[in-house]
């Protein structure tokens, strides 16, 4: 069940930055849009650990600001394995970023609480 929220959170997430962000356009219909959800997922859960251990002292340094770089390279790493997304500018990827992270902590914060699992 949560993992169906993380894809419909992520799926929310791509809109709002489609209808707030310019420069993040997305052209496919609900479905690709779930899929998108799901292969964003997959990479932040596959992939982001993998560079997170190795990039570990940069983000150390960094105060963790690194991260944001990290994040930021994910989301154009999805965008070029899905032909209806596009992310146009770096200040709409880092704005899209935004979007998501923002959308990923609040089902966290539900998850958290329990109010996910009464559905």
């Amino acid at each position: 069940m949560r993992l169906i929220f993380r894809i419909l959170a992520n799926a929310a997430a791509i809109l709002i930055a489609v209808k707030v962000v310019p420069g993040f356009i997305f052209t496919g219909t609900p479905v690709e849009l779930l899929i998108a959800g799901a292969v964003l997922g997959l990479i932040n859960a596959l992939i982001k650990p993998i560079i997170q251990l190795i990039a570990l002292p940069v983000i150390f340094l960094t105060l963790g600001f690194f991260n944001i770089i990290i994040n930021i390279a994910l989301l154009l790493l999805a965008a070029k394995f899905l032909p209806y997304l596009k992310i146009e500018t770096f200040l709409a990827a880092f704005l899209g970023v935004v979007i998501l992270a923002i959308m990923n902590h609040l089902v966290t914060k539900l998850n958290r609480h329990g109010d996910i699992n009464k559905f």
